[in-house]
């Protein structure tokens, strides 16, 4: 199959293509109703009932393609945009230095960057700055000067030049650009936990999601540096905007849907204003007369962590015959 003549016309959606966000991007696509096939060993995959092609890439690397306008859509971490723009924001302060710098376009002449279009609600996790707990380090501050082991070496950079700046009481960040960080920022790929065991580094930023592998590594957080979700993004110049839109709607729905439940009883009128304080609804709950003289039924969306004791509070003020539905799909604000 040639793939280049197969993408003419369609829209190109960057997924990752392996690590903690895989999976759940995944069902969030199948939610969608994005239904696609890929193909051993391939990172490209045609979208059968959508103009679309997905695009298989690292998660570190889909805000550049997604800056630059070569992809027009893309999943991936928060903390990865910020180190993208962090990156950026470095190549600008060099390119400034010497007189070459354009901060309005990429090379490909597209406007440069990439826009946030919705938190997807899933991937949390924390980029901390992490010690030895046995050390002697208890501030980041301490740091300052020491080797620091990274994956995100632009925000490694970013946080602890502002630490340096604080240190020698420089309020205008001008007056950093162009000197040396006394921090020594190393870049590491992998297995950036054992840097500070196997003596490589001082200490370390990196993602922690429940702290067991941070831990099992002898370490202990001591300040964040950014949290982070995983994020729909997309490119500032897309091929087809309505065809983005199309596709953050659905999106949109398959999270809600994923949030909510349909809660639906039978209540007295007389005591229809407590039960719809309890269940408001997204906008405002759905209520139609009964045949029986006195009694309304009422549908109305709760989230799906609180439908317990709501439950119990509608029984409370007489509710009956309280039922909860799952929601598989929605449209909604």
């Amino acid at each position: 199959m040639d793939l280049v003549n197969h993408l003419e016309g369609r829209l190109l959606f960057a997924v990752p293509k392996k690590g903690r966000l895989l999976q759940a991007s995944l069902n969030l696509l199948e939610g969608a109703d994005i239904q696609f096939r890929r193909e051993n060993r391939l990172d490209i995959a045609l979208v059968k009932n959508l103009p679309i092609a997905l695009v298989f890439l690292p998660a570190a690397d889909i805000p550049t393609f997604v800056g630059e306008g070569r992809v027009d859509l893309g999943i991936t971490g928060y903390d990865q945009v910020q180190e993208h723009d962090a990156g950026a924001r470095a190549l600008a302060r060099a390119r400034r230095m010497s007189n070459e710098w354009d901060p309005s376009r990429a090379a490909n002449g597209k406007p440069q960057g990439c826009e946030t279009v919705l938190d997807l609600g899933f991937g949390a996790c924390r980029l901390q700055v992490q010690v030895p707990a046995k050390g002697g380090y208890a501030e980041s501050k301490d740091l300052v000067g020491k080797n620091i082991g990274t994956s995100f070496v632009h925000l490694a950079r970013e946080y602890f030049a502002r630490l340096e700046m604080e240190q020698e009481g420089i309020t205008d960040p001008v007056q950093m650009e162009g000197r040396k960080l006394r921090t020594k920022i190393i870049e590491l790929s992998g297995s950036v936990e054992a840097a500070c065991a196997l003596g490589v580094a001082d200490g370390i930023v990196d993602l922690v999601e429940s702290g067991e592998t941070m831990r099992a590594a002898g370490l202990k957080a001591i300040d964040t540096v950014v949290e982070t979700s995983a994020i729909l993004i997309k490119s500032k110049a897309p091929s087809n905007p309505a065809l983005v839109d199309l596709i953050a709607s659905r999106i949109r729905g398959v999270i809600t849907a994923q949030k909510f439940v349909l809660c639906q009883y039978n209540v007295p009128r007389a005591k229809l204003a407590d039960a719809t304080r309890i269940t408001p609804g997204k906008r405002a709950a759905t209520v139609t007369s009964l045949d029986e003289e006195g009694w309304v039924a009422v549908s109305a969306m709760v989230e799906k962590k609180r439908i317990a004791p709501v439950m119990d509070e509608l029984v409370q003020v007489g509710a009956e015959d309280i039922l909860v539905l799952d929601i598989h799909n929605t449209r909604s604000s």
